[in-house]
C-alpha cells in the first residue's frame, strides 16, 4: 500500500523559507517520478516541480529561480525548498508520485503553507 506524508508547512512571511519533506512508503523509489503540486482556494491543482529521476528537474514558471526539488530514494523522500516566498504561494501543497511502469499516481493528504504579514 503506497502512502506519502507531507510535513514541513506552516506560517511563514514575506521573502522567508519553508522545507517540505514527503516521505514515501510502499514503493520502490526508482520506479516512480516525484513532484509537488499545490492548491489555492478556488484555484486549480497546479504543478510546482517534479523530479523524474536522478536529477533532472521541472518547474512551474513562477516557482524557477525560487524552489528547489530533490529527493533521496535510500529513504523514500522528497523535499520541496522553498525561498523567497510571496503572499501568493499560499496554498496546500500537495505530494506525488506516480509508478512510470503503470502510470498510476499517488498523492498525499497535503500539507497548507500560508505565506503572511
Amino acid at each position: 500500500q503506497v502512502q506519502l506524508v507531507e510535513s514541513g508547512g506552516g506560517l511563514v512571511q514575506p521573502g522567508g523559507s519553508l522545507r517540505l519533506s514527503c516521505a514515501a512508503s510502499g514503493i520502490i523509489a526508482i520506479f516512480y517520478d516525484m513532484a509537488w503540486y499545490r492548491q489555492a482556494p478556488g484555484n486549480a491543482r497546479e504543478l510546482v516541480a517534479n523530479i523524474p529521476s536522478g536529477s533532472r528537474t521541472n518547474y512551474g514558471d513562477s516557482m524557477k529561480g525560487r524552489f528547489t526539488i530533490s529527493r533521496d530514494n535510500a529513504k523514500n523522500t522528497v523535499y520541496l525548498q522553498m525561498d523567497s516566498l510571496r503572499p501568493e504561494d499560499t496554498a496546500v501543497y500537495y505530494c506525488n508520485a506516480k509508478d512510470r511502469r503503470t502510470l498510476q499516481q499517488y498523492w498525499g493528504q497535503g500539507t497548507q503553507v500560508t505565506v503572511s504579514s
